[in-house]
């Protein structure tokens, strides 16, 4: 008698990215991408990356705002310093999104490098 043992291990949200400050900055200047703030309305008007979207992680309307976006085309994520946009990501994958990028130490890190 022979049995067979199958595992389902599977790399989880292995299409999501996360690059630092001067990868994404070439990615998203080089790219017909989709570039999500998920900070607050607050913070995104306090400053933000040239045309990003603003969608509120604490939205209640967060993954539908989401799920309206194109999961075939990138997305791009960040937050304030990357834990927001670390959850989105992860979000993001659970909906269907293909390609997924999320910016390590998110806007803080972004406003250091591009003063």
């Amino acid at each position: 008698m022979t049995i067979f043992t199958l595992s389902c291990t599977s790399k989880k949200d292995s299409n999501i990215i996360v690059l630092n400050v001067s990868e994404f900055k070439k990615e998203i200047l080089n790219q017909d991408i989709q570039l999500i703030d998920v900070r607050t309305s607050k913070e995104f008007n306090q400053g933000h990356i040239l045309n990003a979207k603003s969608i509120d992680y604490f939205s209640s309307t967060f993954k539908a705002e989401l799920n309206q976006l194109n999961k075939e085309k990138p997305v791009y994520l960040y937050c304030r310093s990357g834990k927001r946009s670390g959850k989105a990501s992860k979000i993001c994958s659970e909906l269907g999104f293909k390609k997924i990028y999320d910016l390590n130490g998110g806007y803080l890190a972004w406003s250091k490098e591009n003063k």
